[in-house]
């Protein structure tokens, strides 16, 4: 649902929201004996959102689970039926006929099976699955989009908070500012945004959620221009562990407002976005110049010198790659140039880009002038996203510079990858520009003055491959993980980096963070995740 207003009352909106969220269930038996949960259950609406499936299956007797620690846990069916009969949106159970669709997330390397997916239909029902959650001491895990490289938005065992139904968009035309729902995909928001000639920087996939991708910082195309997502975020309401909504801005709970702007998952459940925009009406130049893999090491050093002398409407990256659509790719390896131009001449461009022409002209030029919409896959795609058929395994971090050492290193390790393994190596201009030009004080995102983003990716279609492109890119990774200092959190999970990687990533900012995250929530509820234990020291 998309809305455009010239005057829009959007207090009102967040006002009404957390008033409807005030209460908040309590312990376990507090909560299937409480007055309010005999009433929900006595008086509970037929035909609601429920049901996915025309008629919910029987609850068992007992539902087996996981704890927070990952202890096994059997989940009551009182407990459950309490909170189906509280509950606006869909409740899926292993047995009723949707889960196994709405359960599904982008990356079919994950196959994990939640005890129970709460499909929230508003904030309310955020609250009361966090209480649920809480009071039970269950593993969970939140899916906004579903892109979620690490999986851990499908938790083995747990309770899955899924969030795609609070997807409506509302544009301010006057005030330059969009408000977005928890569940948003970011093409939504483009879509709505472009309509009446604004943007804001998202990410680069048109069905990846809005909010995992903000709350871990928020890096797109129009980010060197504009800043990143969580520099143009103006508030968000978020349900915390204590089953509380809240509205956090510079103005309301300003600490919690600079904890989720890089913290990730680990302070609450958002339920809405508020955005600037800014005006961007401009054509784009963005896309891939594929050349032979024979002029590798000369394209990097010539990529890496456009990048320090970029201005901020300019982007690249370089990498080397077999891998195609699909797979591992049979015209053999090969170096591609990713370009994005956001600046308001598109012609600007190809003077930039000049220093390539020596290389002659590439295998395959995607690299063309085309609307904003196009180069985020955005015109036509509907509001859903769109499952990969193509396991992925990714290591990244990031550098403030890429050295020769570097270079040679990344070229011999990816000389000896099997070419029948789909493989991509190489490095994409980060920050710089007006990412580079905000404190990493002022946020909780500490990664300011990174220059490039080192990724490895393995792209693999067959179960018997899972291994070997796995153990792979990690060794891979191993070699070139000395030239890097911290990761975007959104890209890898604690399990990939260890626990002392994930808390120097956050620099500077790890002890203020570990305060916030005590006191928003001390019990670690919001643990699948680039974790800020409430405990660490």
């Amino acid at each position: 649902m998309i809305h455009h207003y010239a005057h829009a009352p959007w207090l009102l909106h967040f006002g009404s929201a957390r008033t409807a969220a005030g209460s908040s269930m309590l312990d376990r038996r507090a909560f299937v004996r409480s007055g309010f949960a005999a009433a929900a259950l006595a008086a509970a609406p037929v035909g609601r959102l429920w049901a996915d499936t025309a008629t919910p299956a029987a609850i068992p007797a007992e539902v087996a689970a996981f704890s927070l620690d990952g202890k096994p846990l059997v989940l009551k069916a009182a407990d459950i039926r309490a909170l189906r009969a509280a509950f606006k949106g869909p409740l899926l159970l292993a047995q009723d006929e949707n889960y196994d669709a709405v359960r599904r997330i982008w990356d079919p390397a994950f196959n994990r099976r939640p005890a129970l997916i709460a499909r929230c239909a508003n904030a309310q029902d955020v609250a009361h699955a966090v209480d649920f959650a809480r009071s039970l001491g269950i593993r969970t895990g939140v899916r906004s989009g579903g892109h979620s490289h690490s999986g851990q938005s499908q938790p083995e065992g747990g309770l899955m908070i899924d969030m795609t139904l609070i997807n409506d968009v509302r544009v301010d035309v006057q005030k330059r500012e969009v408000h977005a729902g928890g569940g948003t995909l970011l093409g939504a928001v483009d879509r709505a945004t472009q309509a009446v000639g604004l943007a804001t920087t998202l990410g680069t996939a048109t069905d990846t959620g809005i909010a995992g991708l903000t709350l871990g910082g928020g890096v797109g195309r129009l980010m060197r221009r504009f800043g990143m997502a969580i520099d143009n975020l103006l508030s968000v309401d978020i349900v915390t562990a204590d089953g509380k909504l809240r509205h956090a801005s510079e103005q309301e709970n300003p600490d919690l407002f600079w904890a989720v702007r890089g913290g990730g998952g680990n302070f609450g459940i958002a339920t809405a976005f508020r955005y600037r925009l800014h005006p961007f009406t401009s054509k784009v130049v963005d896309g891939n110049r594929i050349y032979p893999y024979a002029q590798a090491r000369a394209i990097f050093d010539t990529v890496l010198d456009l990048a320090e002398h970029a201005p901020d409407e300019l982007m690249v990256g370089a990498t080397v790659s077999n891998t195609a659509p699909g797979g591992p790719n049979p015209a053999g390896r090969a170096v591609v140039v990713s370009v994005t131009y956001v600046g308001d001449d598109p012609g600007a461009a190809e003077k930039l880009l000049a220093p390539l022409a020596k290389f002659g002209k590439p295998l395959v030029d995607t690299a063309t002038v085309k609307s904003y919409l196009q180069a985020q896959g955005a015109e036509g795609a509907a509001n859903v996203l769109v499952p990969s058929e193509v396991k992925n395994w990714i290591e990244s971090g990031y550098a403030r510079e890429v050295p020769d050492k570097l270079l040679d290193e990344l070229l011999r390790r990816f000389n000896a990858t099997p070419v029948s393994l789909g493989f991509t190596a190489g490095f994409a201009q980060f920050a710089g520009g007006a990412v580079s030009r905000v404190s990493p004080e002022a946020t909780a995102f500490w990664h300011r003055s990174a220059r490039y983003d080192l990724v490895l990716a393995a792209t693999w279609t067959d179960r018997a491959q899972d291994a070997l492109s796995r153990d792979t890119t990690r060794e891979f990774w191993a070699a070139l993980e000395p030239y890097s200092a911290g990761y975007y959190v959104n890209l890898l999970e604690q399990e990939q980096v260890g626990e002392k990687r994930s808390w120097d990533n956050y620099g500077g900012n790890f002890p203020r963070l570990v305060a916030l995250k005590r006191k928003y929530d001390p019990g670690n509820l919001f643990r699948l995740n680039t974790n800020i234990r409430p405990d660490a020291v």
